[in-house]
């Protein structure tokens, strides 16, 4: 019975992420997403009390994108090992981006919203946790601050291209940025 329900919670973000980009947040209402889904807004309330809660739900999707980045780099003590594994790293985070281009899309199209959310203090923990996290990492006096600056150059070069591709790059394929950005990062790291 707990996989059900899991997986409802699932269908849910699933649904409310497609309504919301389709129609963005505001217009959004509980009611269409569980006329989606083919649910009573009971099941929904079940599994989060407001509309609010689904989004930062989809939002928290986003921050573990880069927990998983840092995970990977929790157990690697030596600085030069962290270095070797960056760029591999990043290209990894790179498809992890493309695969929920979606969620970020969310994000750009519906920013009033998330700045409601972000005052949270889910949200606030959640973030507290991840930034501490990068800082930490970039901050190790053990890398050279050349090579701590490439690594958040390369960071930034993932966000920023990829996120705002649409505006940014308009008329390029996500693919074309992707293949631009991957080759970026491999040549902040010869």
């Amino acid at each position: 019975m707990a996989r059900r329900r899991s997986d409802l919670r699932e269908r849910i973000l699933d649904t409310a992420l497609e309504l919301f980009n389709e129609e963005g947040y505001d217009k959004t209402s509980l009611r269409e997403i569980a006329e989606r889904l083919d649910v009573t807004k009971a099941a929904l309330y079940y599994h989060f009390r407001s509309k609010a809660d689904i989004l930062l739900a989809l939002h928290l999707r986003l921050h573990d994108l880069g927990a998983d980045l840092l995970a990977e780099l929790d157990g690697l003590t030596d600085g030069q090992a962290v270095v070797a594994a960056w760029p591999t790293l990043v290209d990894r985070f790179i498809g992890d981006v493309l695969a929920n281009r979606e969620l970020f899309l969310v994000h750009q199209r519906n920013e009033r919203a998330f700045r409601e959310i972000a005052e949270t203090d889910e949200h606030r923990a959640a973030n507290e946790d991840i930034e501490q996290r990068f800082r930490r990492l970039l901050a190790n006096p053990s890398l050279p601050l050349e090579l701590r600056v490439r690594m958040t150059c390369s960071l930034g070069a993932v966000m920023v291209s990829l996120m705002g591709a649409e505006s940014i790059f308009e008329g390029e394929s996500i693919d074309a940025v992707a293949v631009a950005v991957r080759a970026a990062v491999r040549d902040l790291f010869p």
